[in-house]
């Protein structure tokens, strides 16, 4: 007897269901929203093996849970988010990012001009985090034009994005001793 089912069939087609059983298309804006906040789960857990602070490894898996809290309660038809993951975004959670947020940059040097991704591996993996975040986001507030999105879980998408750049600046000072930053005459 086979242990689970990982494949159904159900999805060769081009649609699947949402988590309260609406077959919907694998493009819907709802589904582009919740697999991209997964792809950043997925590419946070990778930058968790890249880390060597313990304080920052600790905020990140606490992000790492609510990011599959939003992806939750994205994947459910609009009113129908499960208990577990409904309201999981809370303003303290916010204040939680922004803390840190000031934390870190009050030990950073002034910006003197735009960073470019990279000099060091972790670095470069906060950055690819912070894009895949603002893509998130877009997505996210693609999908509110047409359905309900709860507020903290757009307000919390755009801190993490803030967070995982100061994260990149802090892990390239930290790794490299400084920053890359853009020339124009390079252009």
């Amino acid at each position: 007897m086979k242990k689970s089912c990982l494949y159904t069939g159900g999805g060769d087609r081009g649609m699947t269901s949402l988590a309260g059983g609406k077959r919907v298309s694998k493009t819907h804006p709802r589904l582009e929203a919740y697999g991209t906040v997964d792809e950043l789960n997925s590419f946070t857990g990778l930058l968790i093996t890249e880390i060597r602070d313990d304080t920052t490894i600790d905020l990140l898996q606490f992000i790492q849970h609510k990011l599959f809290a939003v992806g939750s309660s994205l994947a459910a038809e609009t009113g129908d988010a499960s208990p577990e993951s409904a309201g999981q975004i809370t303003p303290e959670n916010i204040r939680r990012l922004e803390e840190h947020i000031d934390r870190i940059d009050d030990k950073l040097p002034k910006m003197t001009g735009f960073v470019l991704p990279g000099g060091c591996r972790s670095a470069a993996l906060a950055h690819v985090c912070r894009t895949v975040c603002r893509r998130a986001e877009r997505q996210i507030h693609h999908l509110a034009i047409e359905s309900p999105v709860e507020k903290n879980v757009l307000i919390f998408m755009n801190r993490l994005s803030d967070l995982l750049f100061i994260i990149a600046r802090s892990e390239c000072i930290r790794e490299k001793g400084s920053e890359i930053i853009w020339d124009n005459a390079c252009s």
